[in-house]
């Protein structure tokens, strides 16, 4: 299956503004390229339109992506001060100030159209003793402190959202900033209904394959206890819809008490890229999963090649944390290793028991092509592409092409 160039698609919509009104670009300053749109205010005239402003904010990331120059935008949420009866020459004045209170090279626009103001400060530098967020946060707070009422900039809710966001992996809770992909909350308001229909089927389709496949579940939970000591299930924190943190399940098909570190620098070098070097020995592509792991139990490899240890994840579907079709949860220490456009994969859908990766190319496609399946998935997801998939899924289990 033809890959998806990840590093120069837009998400629906975004593409079509950019394609539709970029007009040849001009210098700035600094002597970077800014692009002019039709139609859009210039900088003495006035402010970005809401549309513009969230097209270029998307632009930026994925130019940020690339070129790993970080960015951070700044978000004045003025709600408080349009109720106060001063809302046209308040917006006036504010846009003046910050006009003037940053580079040619920056941007300001509405983010949410009459109601919050946006500023992108392109291409920041992460160096020097106070970190970047409170540099800026001061200097545009003491250019509106000196400029306007103390009463209205009071009432002014000011963020800070740094590009790419920081992750903590002691203290992980949302691995993603939502701010700065509003690319993904219009397309959440665009797609409601379907989505509605989605989770209907979710919901309708593991309580029925819960209840068929009972019998099997039973069967394969006595084998697992009667030929190897430990748990019948085994849980793993996985990173689910913004990295939010669930527990996803599986039946257990690993001795109890393995090293994971053996997955852990396996899954670190081939999302690297060093896998297929390190077994030139061996015929074949380099597969995501590793082939005759030790850790694994004779009866837990027979559930691995025909996927029956995926089962349990039905229940994860019926709680809400996963779906029938979508990218696969990956685990914490696989997100340490993203490069930046990796992360878009955990953001857009829920993660899913089956998808466009399971069904073209399993285990036996690279990392970043197995990436680019899930964000055309994310991109081009319809009703008809999900029963597509599942239709398709049973073939994939039965082959067992890809699976170890």
């Amino acid at each position: 299956m033809k890959g998806l160039d990840t590093e120069t698609e837009m998400a629906d919509g975004v593409f079509k503004i950019a394609a539709s009104r970029e007009q040849p670009s001009q210098k700035n300053g600094s002597g970077r390229a800014v692009p002019r749109f039709e139609g859009a205010p210039t900088r003495r005239e006035g402010i970005l339109e809401g549309e513009t402003f969230r097209a270029m904010l998307t632009l930026e990331r994925r130019r940020a992506e690339r070129s790993r120059k970080p960015f951070v935008l700044m978000l004045l949420d003025s709600r408080a001060v349009h109720q106060s009866g001063s809302k046209g020459a308040f917006v006036e004045r504010l846009a003046s100030i910050l006009s003037r209170a940053i580079r040619e090279s920056d941007l300001v626009g509405w983010y949410q159209e009459g109601v919050v103001l946006g500023v992108i400060f392109t291409e920041v530098s992460l160096e020097g003793t106070k970190p970047i967020t409170h540099v800026l946060y001061s200097k545009v707070m003491e250019a509106l402190r000196e400029k306007l009422d103390r009463n209205l900039t009071s009432r002014l809710h000011i963020t800070v959202h740094l590009f790419p966001e920081s992750w903590d992996k002691d203290h992980p809770h949302r691995v993603t900033d939502i701010k700065l992909y509003p690319e993904v909350s219009s397309g959440e308001s665009k797609r409601s209904f379907p989505r509605v229909v989605k989770r209907a089927m979710d919901i309708a389709g593991s309580a029925t394959l819960l209840m068929i496949l009972s019998p099997i579940l039973g069967v394969i939970a006595l084998a697992i206890k009667m030929t190897s000591r430990g748990p019948v299930l085994f849980k793993q924190e996985r990173l689910g819809q913004f990295g939010t943190l669930f527990q996803c399940l599986k039946f257990r098909t690993m001795c109890v008490d393995n090293d994971a570190t053996i997955h852990r620098d396996y899954v670190k070098s081939f999302i690297e890229g060093n896998v297929q070097e390190q077994g030139k020995s061996e015929a074949g592509p380099a597969v995501y999963k590793i082939k005759n792991d030790p850790r694994v139990t004779p009866i837990g490899r027979f559930l691995r090649k025909t996927s029956l240890d995926e089962l349990p994840q039905f229940w994860n579907v019926l709680r809400g944390e996963m779906s029938l079709v979508g990218p696969r949860p990956p685990v914490a220490y696989e997100f340490e290793v993203y490069d930046f456009w990796h992360r878009r994969r955990v953001l857009e859908l829920k993660p899913g028991v089956t998808g466009l990766w399971q069904v073209s190319g399993r285990s036996r496609t690279s990392f970043d092509d197995m990436v680019r399946m899930d964000l055309r998935y994310s991109q081009r997801w319809s009703l008809w592409l999900d029963v597509k998939i599942l239709l398709a899924t049973p073939i994939a289990v039965f082959t067992g092409n890809g699976a170890y």
